[in-house]
């Protein structure tokens, strides 16, 4: 017995996840330890998992954190919480 689901992207004006395929390895690690589930597994072995509830992450970076490949995902937070963050001087 097989099973087998569809799934469809929901547009939205947040974007907050974005992942470089030519770092990406496609090892599913983001999608796993995502709190919301809005990233669901790629079909194509190697390609970045698909966001497909954008609107719904809650920032919390436990993507990037869980990424074995620096620089492979980025969290964007959104342009009013952008304003927030002030750079720390170093000493």
């Amino acid at each position: 017995m097989s099973i087998s689901f569809t799934a469809q992207t929901y547009p939205a004006s947040a974007r907050p996840l974005s992942f470089d395929e030519s770092l990406c390895m496609g090892c599913n690690r983001c999608v796993n330890i995502c709190q919301v589930d809005i990233l669901l597994p790629n079909a194509t072995a190697g390609k970045p998992p698909i966001v497909c509830y954008p609107g719904e992450c809650y920032y919390c970076g436990s993507c990037v954190m869980a990424c074995p490949v620096p620089g492979a995902i980025r969290l964007r937070h959104p342009l009013m919480n952008e304003t927030k963050f002030v750079p720390v001087k170093k000493p």
